[in-house]
């Protein structure tokens, strides 16, 4: 399986304190204002994390619904 993209993949923005605290507004949660800026630096670790799963070739994988757990 390969770790290499076909393309390269766009950077994703950072998150600012303003951002989250827009984001959970949109969302409908409630949040204080002394939490904007971990909610903010939060969500970049995360999506962060995840990004790596973009960089993943699965082109081999079959599709989830094929999958039997009773088989090998």
């Amino acid at each position: 399986m390969s770790l290499t993209p076909p393309h390269p993949l766009p950077s994703l923005p950072g998150h600012t304190p303003q951002s989250a605290a827009a984001a959970a507004e949109r969302a409908g949660v409630p949040l204080r204002g002394d939490r904007h800026s971990v909610v903010a630096a939060t969500a970049d670790h995360i999506l962060t994390v995840v990004s790596r799963l973009r960089e993943l070739d699965l082109a081999d994988v079959p599709p989830a619904p094929s999958y039997r757990a009773d088989e090998r």
